[in-house]
């Protein structure tokens, strides 16, 4: 049988209680938990070079543990020369232990090791409970060799809650260590 990750047993233990009294839930399965993560890298270089596009499917399967998929244009937009079906993000999906694995090395390992680091805005919300955070360097991930890496991108992450406000979202990302800026 597969370990608990230590992120989800911290969330079990002292998220939920902690979480149930703030906000006076009645049933723990009221509580926000984490449904999804998802992680998203796009570049614009890649209309013109597919290759960029394949080295960052492959490290990003590499920090999150889960094979990246293409993402193509929707449609066509003439000023960026890029037309509908043309290659040009990709991205992963983390539910369950891949997720609460991901996040645990976002917020142990990752982000203290981003340049001048005060914190991660409270503002990027979306009124629903959900998170989204933009990280410019692919290299701060330990798992990213740096003399390998020929661009340096950055990546979308959202995280997907089941909190039906932004303050409940909140105390859930806080409960779980995030880093926010002080208010």
């Amino acid at each position: 049988m597969a370990s608990i990750p230590r992120l989800q047993t911290s969330y079990r233990e002292v998220s939920i209680p902690r979480l149930k009294e703030e906000f006076n839930y009645t049933n723990p399965m009221l509580t926000p938990r984490l449904s999804k993560v998802v992680v998203n890298v796009s570049m614009k270089d890649a209309i013109q070079n597919i290759k960029l596009l394949e080295t960052a499917a492959q490290e990003l399967a590499a920090i999150t543990g889960q094979k990246a998929v293409i993402r193509r244009a929707r449609r066509s937009i003439a000023n960026f020369k890029l037309r509908e079906g043309m290659p040009i993000g990709t991205s992963v999906t983390l539910r369950r232990t891949h997720m609460w694995e991901f996040v645990d090395r976002l917020i142990s390992l990752a982000m203290p090791r981003i340049r001048d680091f005060r914190g991660i805005s409270r503002k990027a919300f979306d009124g629903r409970g959900n998170y989204s955070l933009g990280l410019r360097e692919q290299i701060i991930f330990p798992e990213i060799d740096y003399d390998k890496v020929d661009r340096i991108h950055g990546m979308n992450i959202t995280f997907v809650t089941t909190a039906p406000t932004d303050a409940e979202g909140l105390a859930l990302l806080e409960s779980l260590g995030m880093p926010f800026r002080a208010k």
